[in-house]
């Protein structure tokens, strides 16, 4: 199936860069205020959903899901189950990193979730573009550094050559968070590995 892009109501200020990552199969689900983004960005929603807190509700033929404003899950945690309903194994997720840390780490829980039931994800904002990984990955050089982040527990058997911090063997847990700001040399791409465990990979794309 086509991608599923999900966006969400936290800012946006480099649209031409989010663009770039965009595909024309796409498909869009706008959540609530994620709405205000639909015309920098130049795309049509597919489906709408919300509670409609922070946006009001616009009067369109498009399908519109309409959410209680009390409920367990977040517009954007409700969006990723719908798509996957709809069967879906492919999603990017912008619009979701912003000023409120809750939403934000909550957000990237939506990393986590897809990445246990075996779908591709990933998390695009103006700085950076961040990705569940175990098992083999790969950082390439025309991001300026990546980090590698444990929130998900622990994570052992961590080997990372072709980067200026090469590790070998290594564990990152999540109160010691070392594995930050590193950078693949100039002409190669960093390849990781994870023997046990999860990390979060960010590819910083600006500071």
């Amino acid at each position: 199936m086509n991608r599923c892009v999900i966006i969400g109501g936290a800012p946006i200020n480099d649209y031409d860069r989010i663009k770039k990552l965009l595909r024309e199969d796409d498909f869009y689900i706008a959540c609530d205020s994620g709405l205000k983004h639909i015309e920098a960005l130049c795309i049509s929603p597919d489906l709408i959903i919300g509670d409609f807190d922070s946006y009001e509700k616009p009067n369109t033929d498009t399908e519109t899901i309409i959410l209680p404003r009390e409920k367990d899950d977040t517009d954007s945690f409700f969006a990723v189950k719908e798509a996957l309903k709809r069967g879906f194994d492919d999603f990017l997720i912008i619009g979701v990193i912003g000023k409120r840390l809750d939403h934000s780490l909550g957000n990237i829980s939506l990393l986590l979730y897809l990445h246990k039931l075996g779908k591709k994800a990933s998390i695009a904002d103006d700085y950076s573009v961040m990705e569940i990984i175990s098992g083999h990955a790969e950082a390439e050089d025309c991001y300026p550094y990546f980090s590698l982040l444990a929130v998900d527990g622990d994570a052992s058997g961590i080997t990372v050559k072709n980067a200026k911090f090469p590790l070998e063997n290594a564990k990152i847990t999540a109160g010691y968070q070392y594995g930050i700001s590193n950078e693949a040399i100039k002409g190669k791409t960093a390849e990781i590995s994870i023997k046990e465990g999860r990390l979060l990979l960010v590819k910083v794309i600006n500071e």
